[in-house]
């Protein structure tokens, strides 16, 4: 640990993991707790987000855990009202909720879309709107966003995840414009193919027999380093930008992708 977030209050949104193992905002959230940060860990699923305060609070950390469905305006206000309760400011905003969804435009129903849009760019807009007025009245604060590689490059047909994460990032780059003057950053994560339950769990009926192995094995093929990337390559990415190290770093979609976005093309994946 170095200290780069010392005094510092962190609300992560999705900081708990779908399945076994570790996910972006699950790991995030420990990187920012062993960066010194205290960390509000926030989750869908309360069990979710106790499991990562507990992971924090044994390492010697403070984490409060809190459940909330980010996509509805009320449970945001109890969220930012529970952080601030808890530790009496915010510093920091990982907006790390989102879900998966296949289907181009003839196989994404109405529903389907909506609930992608909902959960993955409303819950970033409702999050963002409740604290930067925090952030004025404190003088500064900092808006770490996740986006995908999937904004930029099409690989298979995800029509309405591909939209909603360039919807996340025209929704970084005007609020990093819009407060850039008044000592509020906001800047974007792109990653590209990490090895995430999430990840697992959306691409199980994928892969045949093969399961889990066989998906692993595909998408470490098409990475230019020969394996995907893991949640701490995110992590450690959000720690960056969350710190005063990236102090004139703004309106950033910071790619985490082993250079996939320079060869990836549509089709693949």
């Amino acid at each position: 640990m170095t200290g780069r977030l010392a005094n510092k209050v962190a609300l992560v949104c999705g900081a708990g993991s779908i399945g076994p193992g570790l996910g972006n905002g699950k790991a995030t959230a420990a990187a920012f707790a062993r960066e010194g940060a205290k960390v509000f860990a926030v989750d869908l699923n309360l069990e979710a987000a106790a499991e990562t305060a507990g992971i924090i609070t044994d390492e010697g950390f403070e984490a409060t855990a809190h459940g909330a469905d980010v996509s509805d305006p009320d449970a945001v206000g109890a969220m930012v009202a529970a952080c601030l309760a808890a530790f009496g400011r915010i510093d920091i905003l990982h907006n790390n909720v989102g879900i998966a969804s296949l289907g181009g435009p003839l196989e994404t129903n109405l529903q389907q879309w909506e609930r992608v849009m909902r959960i993955n760019v409303t819950s970033q807009f409702l999050t963002c709107q409740a604290v930067l007025p925090l952030f004025l009245k404190q003088g500064g604060g900092v808006i770490v966003n996740v986006s995908s590689l999937s904004a930029v490059k099409a690989a298979r047909p995800e029509l309405a995840y591909a939209t909603s994460k360039g919807a996340v990032n025209a929704l970084t780059i005007n609020i990093a414009m819009e407060f850039a003057d008044r000592n509020i950053r906001c800047n974007a994560l792109v990653p590209g193919l990490i090895n995430t339950p999430m990840v697992a769990d959306a691409m199980k009926d994928n892969y045949g027999d093969g399961g889990l192995k066989a998906m692993v094995a595909a998408r470490d093929a098409l990475s230019p380093t020969g394996q995907m990337g893991e949640a701490w390559d995110v992590a450690n990415a959000a720690v960056f930008l969350a710190s005063d190290e990236a102090r004139y770093i703004n309106g950033m979609l910071l790619h985490i992708d082993g250079g996939l976005q320079h060869r990836f093309t549509a089709g693949q994946g």
